[in-house]
């Protein structure tokens, strides 16, 4: 064979080669990325752990890991409200609203003994139990409005911004406006139609309440079973059938219920270390309050900040807030869980139709509003309310349904999918 052919042909196999290399290089540097946030999160988790338990307090820091699980379950098992409800509305397909019940139902039989004794630890506990009455109805319709338009809920937001999703952060800002606009008029709202607290086991007691609890539960079950079969040909399973083994639960994804238990109990936890249930929305007035003091308004005027929890969150550092740091662990949960899953996206931020970034900003403005006086979003107002056996729980829902059945309407508008 000439020297020339060789020449051809050992040219020939070093760019085969070449192309070989590049291509495995650029399978790897996927995983190398996914590894690298990997680390990123759990660095930081890390060191938002010691932060918090020198400089705040060792149940702080304690909770800043809890709450760290619960954004790693909500990405996982993508436990959203909002698909839950949109699903329901727009195909009726009910899976989400049943785990929703099965996830209430235990976090009831949980909070139950401690809401009794009234204490755990060294601190009272005190239930998510707020007024029933037109402030909670109208905040949780705008809420359901937003969630749409938002395209996810106050720990949808969370959990989309950490887990990679640029829309999240539009959800975001407009939640910390609404929430500062809500918090300048609660005192108004405050002084709207309402019927009181309604504890359903200081009414009813114990076993009455929980009864009555179950039964309302049980009831909505029934009727998203009933919806799902008359407009479906099958019922999507709570459970799906792959086997569970550690790389399901380090890298997902989870079961709609699987991530409803870990809810439930991470819920449970902060209650028990912290004396009240899980919250998220009072953050992000927080945040905007501290804004808006540093160019001048007078935040400390405004009835919502002359409470005297909330005086305190004034005064204090951010960090020194607990549903502050939860929500970041919450982001970070997510960071975590997504790179675990490897879907991390090449590009966090992505173009998007200006009818979208309206719609999504729009919708974190009607949400922030909406929680504000409504005493809390999908996880403050609904499941602590109803996990702590307050009516305006169950108040919150049917407002926030009305609203989304108003918000998959507007979402096309959007340019935002039904589905």
């Amino acid at each position: 064979m000439a020297s020339s052919e060789l020449r051809i042909l050992d040219l020939e196999a070093r760019t085969r080669a070449r192309q070989d290399l590049e291509a495995r290089t650029r399978a790897r540097q996927p995983e190398q990325a996914q590894r690298a946030w990997t680390a990123a999160a759990l660095i930081v988790f890390v060191l938002g752990f010691l932060y918090l338990w020198n400089s705040v307090s060792p149940t702080h820091a304690i909770l800043f890991l809890v709450t760290g699980v619960l954004g790693v379950a909500l990405y996982h098992a993508h436990f959203g409200f909002t698909t839950s409800f949109r699903h329901l509305i727009v195909s009726g397909r009910t899976v989400g609203l049943r785990a929703q019940m099965i996830m209430f139902a235990l976090a009831n039989v949980l909070f139950l003994p401690l809401l009794i004794r009234g204490h755990a630890f060294d601190h009272a506990i005190k239930a998510s139990v707020y007024p029933v009455g037109l402030s909670v109805l109208v905040g949780s319709f705008l809420f359901g409005i937003g969630m749409q338009l938002g395209d996810g809920c106050a720990s949808g937001t969370l959990y989309h911004t950490g887990g990679g999703d640029a829309r999240g952060i539009l959800t975001l800002v407009g939640f910390i406006v609404g929430s500062f606009v809500g918090s300048v008029h609660y005192a108004w709202w405050m002084n709207t139609p309402s019927i009181g607290k309604i504890s359903l086991i200081q009414s009813l007691g114990p076993v009455g309440g929980l009864a009555v609890n179950f039964a309302i539960m049980a009831f909505i079950f029934a009727i998203a079973l009933w919806l799902e079969r008359r407009r479906n040909s099958d019922v999507e399973p709570l459970f799906n059938h792959q086997p569970w083994n550690v790389s399901r639960v380090v890298k997902g994804p989870w079961s709609w219920v699987a991530g409803g238990v870990v809810l439930a109990v991470g819920n449970f936890v902060v209650l028990a270390l912290s004396g009240k249930p899980w919250g998220i929305t009072s953050a992000f007035a927080l945040w905007a309050a501290k804004l808006s003091a540093l160019v001048g308004y007078p935040v400390q005027s405004l009835p919502y900040w002359q409470t005297p929890q909330n005086a305190a969150a004034l005064h204090h550092s951010v960090l020194q807030n607990l549903e502050t740091t939860d929500d970041i662990a919450i982001m970070l949960g997510a960071l975590l869980a997504a790179s675990l899953a490897g879907a991390l996206p090449k590009r966090y931020l992505r173009p998007m139709p200006w009818q979208m970034i309206i719609g999504v900003l729009a919708g974190g403005i009607l949400m922030g509003y909406g929680a504000r006086i409504a005493f809390g979003c999908n996880i403050g107002a609904y499941f602590s309310g109803v996990a702590s056996f307050s009516l305006h729980g169950w108040e919150w829902f049917l407002g926030a349904l009305l609203g989304s059945l108003l918000g998959v309407r507007l979402r096309p508008v959007c340019r935002l999918q039904n589905r």
